[in-house]
């Protein structure tokens, strides 16, 4: 049986579009009839029709249970094909449809799975590609699989965990600028323009915050323009490796921040290491594929440099501590692997180790910002305070 991609419009005239097996055209559109559709087009899902879906992405989380199924449907005997069409059928996302109906007339066509997956970069990674490969060459592609699945989970368990401890100081930093500007903009102005009409000498501070409230109000448009300019252009920057390699360095000379990114690239390294070591991946592959996934240019620089000595004969341990990049838990795990033949799972285990490094970093760094968030705050709010207050304290006092 085939794919097709088809649109069709269902019993109220609204179109519908999704991906059908079937053995022909004519049996695709009998197909939709009997499912109470109107076809308007049933075309196979080819070299053609799958140009969009070759640069389309899978968001991490249906990777993860995509990997997840497709591992338990290969362990109970499916072939890759039959599980694709059941995966086909599963998948509530046409676009997640597509792609597999893409991979599935790739294998339907004669190419492998490893093969079929190439030809969707976008949707599926190096790692997975370069461990799919290895699974069909050692013949443990249900085992390969799995291993992807847990790292994908563990990843994305790492990812989410990250961005729910930063939630909070990002929405309370939120709030205090928003609160900070109101008071600048409609509080101060129309309590201190009070002082303003008695001729009276206003203290330094009062002077100060009047000025920051005039500037806001009529250069706030202004200033908050060329921010979003800078953001832009700062980002546009980042794409050229060069003021990207400069910025990160900078990132990891940081006391707090350089480590932890320093951490978070070295479980993603060691995570990727022992899955393709452990799928018989040759070590230097293995190297190539995972300097891909770190993200730091210094770091990845030292990925390939590593390589290049293990490719002359030295040890990875001992190549990788010439680096001077990774941490030396790492370096001690995977000598130490080296040294008792079992490098894949002490590379797990080292990634295990950094990760729970990361989740305590995290946890400790944001236990951090929320009460210094806070504080920043209110010392603001003092100091707006105090420059409201300072010119009635002045009034009462020669009152007196």
């Amino acid at each position: 049986m085939a794919a097709f991609q088809y649109r069709a419009l269902d019993g109220s005239g609204r179109e519908q579009r999704g991906v059908i097996e079937a053995e022909s055209p004519r049996a695709a559109r009998a197909a939709l009839r009997e499912r109470g559709l109107a076809p308007l087009e049933a075309d196979p899902v080819g070299s053609g029709t799958t140009t969009s879906s070759r640069g389309a992405r899978l968001p991490a989380a249906e990777l993860t249970l995509l990997s997840r199924q497709w591992a338990t449907l290969l362990a109970s005997g499916l072939t890759a094909e039959h599980a694709l069409a059941a995966l086909i059928e599963q998948a509530e996302q046409e676009s997640a449809r597509r792609i597999l109906a893409g991979v599935r007339s790739e294998i339907v066509a004669g190419h492998s799975l490893s093969a079929a997956l190439e030809r969707f970069p976008k949707a599926f990674p190096p790692l997975y590609r370069a461990s799919v490969a290895a699974g069909e060459r050692s013949g443990e592609l249900p085992r390969v699989m799995m291993q992807l699945a847990d790292h994908l989970e563990q990843s994305e368990a790492l990812r989410r965990k990250t961005l729910q401890a930063l939630i909070y100081p990002v929405l309370v930093a939120i709030v205090a600028l928003a609160i900070v500007i109101a008071l600048m903009v409609w509080v101060v102005p129309q309590v201190v323009g009070v002082f303003e009409q008695g001729r009276q000498s206003l203290p330094p501070l009062t002077r100060i915050m009047i000025a920051l409230s005039a500037f806001i109000q009529h250069h706030g448009a202004l200033l908050a323009a060329a921010v979003g300019g800078f953001g832009l252009a700062f980002a546009a920057a980042l794409r050229k490796p060069a003021f990207r390699l400069r910025v990160d360095r900078l990132l990891l000379r940081l006391p707090l921040i350089g480590r932890h990114l320093r951490t978070l690239d070295a479980a993603r390294f060691a995570s990727t290491l022992s899955i393709l070591v452990g799928s018989g991946v040759p070590l230097l592959a293995a190297l190539e594929a995972g300097g891909r996934v770190v993200q730091r240019i210094p770091l990845r620089q030292a990925v390939a440099s590593a390589a290049g000595r293990v490719r002359e004969g030295v040890g990875l341990s001992r190549a990788l501590a010439a680096t001077r990049a990774f941490p030396p838990l790492l370096l001690h795990m995977i000598a130490n692997g080296e040294a008792t033949g079992q490098i894949a799972p002490l590379l797990d285990k080292a990634a295990r180790l950094q990760q729970q490094e990361l989740e305590s970093r995290t946890a400790t760094l944001t236990s951090l910002i929320e009460p210094a968030l806070l504080l920043l705050m209110g010392a603001v709010v003092l100091l707006i305070v105090l420059a409201v207050m300072q010119p009635i304290i002045e009034i009462n006092t020669l009152m007196r």
